[in-house]
């Protein structure tokens, strides 16, 4: 029952039978740090590591368990395993890493419902929200956009209003860990077999939201910055925690840096109001820049669409469309070196 109450379901035991066969355990990735891992499974937690045959097949590093995969693994000791698998994820938040490399970071995994969590305070960036979004309709979860610290705004009813003009189908819970409203808005969203995941910049309250929702204190969390409102990390790696009643969430560090890791068409639906005028337009090919006819201009100019979400959303459309370019490449040059570490391991074979 431990592991349906985390998600398990019919897709995900039938993608262990197997692996079943072989005398292994199902579990989930409750934390990860470089290559080690705890892993919940039926019996209890475990600690674990991949094994070298998991190692060698990896496709890279985005293949490598992460918080919320289920995993298919070899116990070798009392609370010991290996990892020689990874079941087929049923959704995955990922970003750009961080760094001059083409390359995917994942941030969560098998996840039904993403929050995304923004302070009331000075930190307060629509911009970014709208790579959120993206990001949260790229990794097929449901987003809510979470306005906490709803106590620290002088008007609740006008930024929800804009919040919600920027979230378009999503829905917008306002939230307090000090007063009201309170954070009973988010038990609606819970449930067992649920999986829940929280993200957001530094000190938008995520580990407080996640110590309410637990009913105690689990995480550690700290002061934002008066003159600022920027956050500490007091959240330093990913876990997911059982709830009591049944699902889980997943805590994350705050991200100062969130590049796209999405296609052109998250950002067409995150931005679905500038694509329905787009449709519009007298031409098919209109670019929006002053033709006649043009439905977008047409909007920019009575106001329906906001100079600022036009330009966030040309910006954004033109990061991913470089990812979409990027993205080829990079998976011919990964085969290529499967290929060569393939032939190396053979001439060892013959050499030994």
């Amino acid at each position: 029952m431990l592991l349906e109450s985390l998600g398990a379901d019919a897709a995900v035991f039938g993608a262990f039978q197997t692996y079943a066969a072989q005398g292994m355990t199902l579990g989930r990735v409750a934390f990860s740090h470089r290559d080690r891992y705890r892993i919940v499974t039926q019996a209890g937690d475990v600690s674990a590591e991949p094994s070298g045959a998991f190692w060698f097949r990896a496709a890279g590093p985005a293949a490598m368990p992460a918080v919320g995969d289920w995993v298919a693994a070899r116990v070798v000791g009392s609370a010991q395993a290996l990892v020689e698998g990874v079941l087929p994820r049923r959704t995955c938040f990922s970003r750009r890493a961080v760094g001059k490399n083409e390359a995917e970071q994942i941030i969560a995994a098998n996840i039904d419902i993403v929050f995304l969590v923004c302070g009331l305070d000075d930190d307060f960036n629509p911009r970014r929200l709208e790579r959120y979004l993206a990001l949260a309709i790229e990794s097929g979860a449901i987003p809510v956009v979470v306005l906490n610290k709803a106590d620290l705004c002088d008007d609740l009813a006008a930024r929800l209003s804009d919040t919600s003009a920027v979230a378009r189908d999503a829905a917008v819970v306002a939230t307090s860990s000090r007063a009201a409203p309170g954070i009973g808005g988010l038990r609606a969203f819970l449930a067992p077999g649920r999986t829940v995941a929280l993200l957001g910049s530094s000190g938008a309250g995520k580990s407080t939201i996640v110590n309410g929702l637990l009913g105690e204190d689990r995480l550690r969390t700290a002061e934002v910055r008066e003159s600022d409102s920027r956050g500490r990390h007091t959240t330093t790696h990913r876990e997911l925690l059982p709830l009591p009643g049944g699902g889980a969430l997943i805590d994350t560090p705050g991200m100062r840096e969130l590049q796209l890791w999405a296609g052109a068409g998250s950002i067409e639906q995150a931005f679905d109001e500038i694509v329905a005028a787009g449709a519009a337009c007298r031409f098919r090919d209109c670019t929006h820049r002053g033709e006649p006819g043009c439905a977008v201009q047409k909007a920019l100019d009575d106001g329906t669409i906001s100079a600022e979400r036009w330009r966030s959303y040309g910006k954004l459309l033109a990061e991913a469309r470089r990812h979409e370019l990027m993205a080829e490449p990079l998976q011919a040059q990964e085969a290529k070196r499967k290929l060569k570490r393939l032939h190396k391991a053979c001439r060892d074979m013959y050499k030994r």
